[in-house]
């Protein structure tokens, strides 16, 4: 089927960075997640908290793709491509108006997720797949809607108890790699600003950002492969889950 009203537009920078960008390895395993699991979404699709909708491009072989968000949401992103916004409880939308439905990095600014996973299930059509991605490890952000972390446990117990199966879980990153990650966080949002008779200068900046935090990245993987694997500590939960034909 020939998709439609999907953007041809690539998916920005910031979620699809180069190894240069501070937050590489959490974007860019994100990209290659969603990437990898997308085509498991069919029809007519709808991307709850979508925000500008970074990763539509991403999506093929749809029939229509649907943003939804919360109005008073903590991020300073433009609304530029939301169809709808609800009220933080309900979804404004039938029972069963959809054939999939993606979420990523929403669900850990929720606080009543007990109350949002029910209008996923009745806005989805039975045996349904939705794709949901948020983080196991980061930082504060969105201040204040920024409320869990959610383990691999947490997430299965929520979405089975909410009458969904999970099909595909799968994470992001790895124990160095989150560790790697944070560093560079630090030194791009924080560490410049408390180096104060130098934060000043521009160009200081531009040497930090431009330089040292690339060199970082690409030290850290040409080292990777002596590390030891350990997913205990990781960056992002994946999830791909299927509504059942009854909520439990």
């Amino acid at each position: 089927m020939q998709a439609k009203n999907i953007s041809p537009m690539a998916v920005p920078n910031d979620f699809n960075p180069s190894k240069s960008h501070p937050l590489y390895f959490i974007r860019k395993g994100l990209y290659n997640k969603i990437r990898e699991y997308q085509s498991k979404l069919t029809g007519r699709l709808l991307d709850f908290g979508c925000g500008a909708k970074p990763y539509k491009s991403l999506f093929t072989g749809l029939d229509e793709y649907i943003g939804v968000d919360y109005a008073q949401s903590g991020h300073s992103g433009k609304y530029s491509d939301t169809e709808f916004f609800y009220d933080g409880k309900t979804l404004p939308f039938p029972n069963e108006s959809f054939d999939s439905a993606f979420s990523s990095e929403v669900f850990e600014h929720i606080f009543n997720l007990d109350e949002i996973l029910p209008e996923l299930h009745r806005v989805l059509k039975p045996g349904s797949r939705i794709l949901i991605t948020c983080p196991f490890v980061w930082e504060e952000h969105e201040e204040p809607f920024d409320y869990a972390r959610y383990s691999k446990f947490a997430l299965a117990d929520m979405l089975k108890k909410y009458g969904f199966e999970i099909e595909v879980y799968d994470k992001s990153g790895d124990f160095v790699t989150a560790l790697h990650q944070l560093f560079i966080l630090y030194l791009n949002d924080h560490w410049i600003h408390r180096v104060w008779f130098l934060s000043r200068i521009q160009l200081f900046k531009k040497c930090v950002r431009q330089l040292l935090i690339p060199s970082l990245n690409y030290l850290f993987i040409f080292c990777r492969p002596l590390w030891p694997i350990n997913t205990k500590l990781y960056l992002n939960n994946i999830v791909v889950a299927k509504k059942t034909e009854c909520k439990k």
